[in-house]
């Protein structure tokens, strides 16, 4: 039993099974144009039409396939979605006089939706159409000054559609507003960290059958918690490696060692730097930097795979937000390539076992905390496979790379020392090309510019700056400059995502 979201390309769909979820709900994505079959194998109890940037009105407008909203379970449109509801059942859809985006109050709300909703309701528009005429059987259930048809439903076929995000954080209540879309629905809230567990384990061994599997290990909380999931589920057919390539922050190597070993992880360490930095030599854009470094660890493994294997499978700790950069959903943008996503090469020799291909970062926590992962494990931010090559801007050196480990062991470990580091989500330091010119010591210098940047986020879907005090930062500068001879200009990065993306390449 699911609810099934059909993708449209809107940049929040993941949002909306994120919440459903976090509601006890189990979810899944599919094309917008998903074959009825394939819609009917996640046996849906209810199906959510996402939004997305096209207009219902162009010819070639993204659709449900033929029979899907036939399908006696409720339906709701979100924006692009709700245009299409009613523009199908035959209601008019025009270009509005007045495009709304941003936060809008409802000035009036009812029906089904919206029961037991109180007081003020907040949503977050962002729409250039409207619905300018209902479909017979349709009635308008909230409105806001802008829009007159902000909310539509007919109670009878038990279709439902908004003109807003409910999805998102912005709109306060729209957490309450999907959980009366569940209690139409009829869906059991089951949706829970140890039924998770389940699921994977049982998905894992249906995979895997026999078969042995190599993991890719970095010590970071992905694979760390995805180790100890294969280990549940085959034992002694995981052999876990890890590849230093020379990419890694200061004492990570040893880090990662003592902390999964004691764990009973079989972890192997492979020395490989020399073919990394050989392998991207003169390289200075970053989709390329990407691709060699996916590319370089699967020919590690193999190397490995001769050595200790067969092996049958490699596991790989993919997440939802790495897929959606890379690919996207239907109509929506190429953000980056991800190491493990857009990089492997088509010659791969293993079939790939990725069990949090559809989960999100908070998912993974809580599945950590449960297999008894140690939270400075656990809590860790996340650090990108590709490591400090895209950290440092540009072409890549042992210079270069030594300079950002110790800028950055400063600023990690000026957030820990000052209790800050929990508070942000991500903090990362970054090597930049410019250099300019500076006075130390009563010399002139002309050194290399660093930045800093730390975020919170939710779900990195969206993130904001962190609002770190000015001490820290003058702290985090003066000894950053003190200590690292070579960076004379210290700036913080305090761009949002969007428009920038959390990493800088």
């Amino acid at each position: 039993m699911s609810v099934v979201i059909l993708d449209f390309g809107s940049q929040f769909t993941r949002l909306i099974a994120r919440r459903f979820r976090e509601l006890g709900a189990y979810s899944v994505i599919l094309p917008g144009n998903a074959p009825l079959e394939r819609v009917q194998q996640e046996n849906p109890q209810g199906i959510v039409l996402s939004g997305g940037p096209s207009s219902v009105y162009d010819a070639a407008a993204p659709k449900p396939a033929a029979g899907v909203l036939d399908l006696d379970v409720p339906v709701l449109g979100v924006c692009y979605g709700m245009q299409y509801l009613a523009q199908q059942a035959g209601g008019d859809v025009k270009r509005a006089g007045k495009r709304e985006y941003g936060k809008a109050d409802l000035t009036r709300y009812g029906g089904q939706l919206f029961d037991g909703i109180q007081g003020e309701f907040v949503a977050w528009m962002s729409h250039s159409d409207s619905v300018t005429a209902l479909p017979e059987g349709y009635e308008v259930v909230a409105e806001t000054e802008d829009t007159p048809v902000t909310a539509i439903e007919n109670a009878q076929t038990r279709r439902y559609g908004v003109q807003f995000h409910p999805e998102v954080v912005h709109t306060p209540k729209g957490g309450q507003l999907l959980a009366n879309f569940l209690d139409i629905c009829g869906v059991n809230r089951d949706w829970n960290t140890e039924h998770i567990v389940e699921e994977l384990v049982e998905g894992v061994r249906a995979q895997v059958g026999e078969g042995r599997v190599l993991l890719a290990i970095s010590g970071g909380v992905d694979s760390s918690t995805l180790g100890l999931l294969l280990a549940r589920a085959v034992g002694e057919r995981l052999t876990a490696v890890f590849i230093d390539h020379g990419l890694l922050r200061l004492g990570e190597r040893e880090q990662v060692e003592a902390a999964l070993k004691p764990l009973g992880v079989n972890l192997l360490t492979v020395d490989a730097r020399t073919e990394f930095m050989a392998a991207l030599d003169g390289v200075s854009d970053p989709e390329q930097k990407r691709k060699i470094i996916g590319r370089e660890f699967i020919r590690a493994f193999e190397r490995e795979a001769r050595t200790h294997g067969p092996f049958d499978f490699l596991a790989q700790g993919t997440l939802y937000p790495d897929v959606i950069e890379s690919a996207g959903g239907e109509g929506a943008a190429n953000i980056k390539s991800h190491h493990n996503v857009g990089g492997l090469p088509d010659d791969l020799q293993f079939k790939l076992v990725e069990p949090f291909r559809t989960l999100f970062k908070d998912e993974v926590r809580a599945i950590a905390g449960l297999l008894g992962l140690p939270d400075h494990i656990r809590m860790r931010h996340p650090f990108p496979g590709p490591g400090l090559a895209i950290r440092c801007l540009g072409a890549i050196s042992e210079e270069k790379l030594d300079i950002l480990r110790r800028v950055d062991d400063i600023f990690i470990s000026g957030l820990r020392e000052f209790g800050l580091y929990d508070g942000c989500s991500q903090a990362l330091a970054i090597l930049t090309p410019i250099q300019s010119v500076g006075v130390m010591g009563d010399e002139r210098t002309y050194s290399y510019t660093a930045a800093l940047r730390a975020v919170t986020t939710d779900d990195f879907m969206t993130a904001e700056w962190a609002r770190l005090p000015y001490d820290f930062l003058a702290t985090m500068s003066n000894r950053i400059v003190n200590q690292v001879h070579e960076i004379n200009r210290v700036v913080y990065d305090i761009t949002g995502k969007p428009p920038a993306t959390i990493e800088w390449e």
